[in-house]
């Protein structure tokens, strides 16, 4: 009985993937159009988390000077 060959390729990642099918479907510009929006929201989400955080402390600050 013979041994299963070894794999000497890495199986892609799922991300890797996705960006092969986008590539194929997409143009080069709306690739792009595409990352460039999804960054935007990542960076919204991050600063409506950061915006959260900032309104916490005040609240907390004021709460304990008694305003």
């Amino acid at each position: 009985m013979q041994a299963a060959p070894v794999r000497a390729t890495a199986i892609p990642s799922f991300g890797t993937a996705l960006r092969a099918v986008e590539s194929l479907l997409m143009s080069s510009g709306q690739r792009t159009a595409r990352r460039n929006a999804w960054t935007s929201v990542l960076e919204d989400r991050r600063r409506a988390k950061d915006r959260v955080e900032a309104e916490r402390v005040l609240d907390q600050s004021s709460t304990a000077t008694g305003l």
